[in-house]
């Protein structure tokens, strides 16, 4: 549900929520690659082989839509079947993005103002915090992140229903951060989410799948329904240890309302970059609301370079090829994802099948999303 470089690291010491590539081939690439492997399929095995996530899948999308897809490791450490070519994953934070995105399409309505306090659409809630709904998407609000207060184990909630006023009230008994300053935190997300509903009168996650999924035609797709723990469509299994060395536990089945509008949508890695390329090409947001979205502030924790920003439910990082790419990622128990889009109109995303239990996974990854956008 959380940020992709600080949070991953913390990921490392329990459950809370530029490398040398080697040129090795790994035992598991697919027969393609296995015959000339290109610099995003040895990344991929760099990632289950030295790294030791149980599978990788990616997708790499070119400027005229055509896309390559690659997997790596195994899909069942069961069974021993084969990673899906392109299948579904639990997209955690990447979600931000789609919420992000409905707050602004109701500010391009006139239905929301984006320097309007919360409490003008929820009243009470924030029990007297002057916070804005810009501060909500853009992290400056200073309210605190409540995940590693619900999570300590994460298998005694594994299945657990949270309702978002519940996460919320979670949050608000911890001390707050300076306001203005980026702090991640998806307590605003599940408040961005309570203020669409409010304004809207319907569910936050039919909301994204009208506005956003139907929209751009993204079939992979899916907001789970209220109880909903499956996973379904073609997908790898995914793993979770609470520590470094403990054995990975299958956790795909799982309550993912913990999430919510911060992170509980299911998509593929094709979907999102789908999805990236119609929100900056302009599909999704009036010219001023997109512009308002990449209008970012300093968030130097957002990634390792230190040098990341963050708009309105997207971030920034630069490329080792020059420019700046737009991106987000996501990591709950079970998957994480890396995602973002070039200058040139280049989308990639990366999933694995656990979250990181070494830094050098962490770091395996941002390298391996800058290598499918810059070779």
């Amino acid at each position: 549900m959380s940020r992709r470089a600080i949070r991953l690291m913390s990921a490392l010491g329990g459950a809370a929520v530029a490398v040398a590539l080697i040129a090795v081939q790994a035992p598991w690439a697919n027969a393609e690659s296995a015959a000339r492997p290109d610099a995003v399929q040895r990344a991929l095995d760099v990632l289950t082989r030295d790294d030791g996530f149980p599978g990788g899948l990616a997708s790499v999308r070119e400027p005229n839509g055509r896309s390559r897809t690659y997997t790596s490791g195994v899909g069942d450490l069961r069974t021993g079947a084969k990673v899906p070519a392109n299948g579904r994953v639990r997209i955690a934070s990447n979600t931000k993005m789609f919420t992000a995105t409905v707050v602004l399409q109701l500010v391009g309505e006139g239905k929301i103002g984006l320097d309007e306090p919360v409490e003008t659409y929820l009243p009470g809630v924030l029990r007297g915090r002057q916070v804005t709904v810009r501060q909500l998407l853009q992290h400056t609000s200073g309210l605190a992140d409540y995940d590693d207060l619900l999570v300590g184990d994460y298998f005694s909630v594994q299945h657990r229903h949270y309702e978002p006023r519940e996460v919320v009230d979670a949050a608000l008994t911890r001390p707050d951060t300076p306001v203005g300053t980026f702090s991640y935190s998806n307590t605003n997300y599940v408040l961005a989410g309570l203020v669409v509903q409010r304004v809207t009168g319907r569910p936050i996650g039919e909301e994204i799948t009208k506005r956003v999924i139907e929209r751009l035609g993204l079939r992979d797709t899916y907001w789970p329904a209220l109880g909903d723990q499956e996973l379904h469509g073609p997908h790898p299994q995914g793993y979770h240890a609470n520590k470094a060395g403990d054995p990975w536990v299958d956790v795909t089945t799982n309550d993912p309302s913990m999430g919510w509008a911060a992170g509980q949508l299911v998509a593929t890695p094709a979907d999102v970059n789908t999805f990236l390329a119609g929100l900056l090409g302009g599909k999704l947001l009036k010219p001023a609301q997109l512009e308002q979205m990449k209008s970012t502030v300093e968030a130097p924790e957002f990634d390792f370079s230190g040098t990341a920003r963050y708009g309105l439910g997207i971030a920034t990082f630069t490329l080792s090829c020059g420019g700046t790419a737009w991106s987000h990622g996501g990591n709950n128990p079970g998957y994480t994802t890396v995602n973002a889009i070039a200058p040139n109109g280049r989308a990639a995303s990366i999933a694995v099948t656990a979250l990181p239990t070494k830094i050098e996974g962490v770091q395996h990854l941002e390298t391996a999303l800058d290598t499918a956008l810059c070779k």
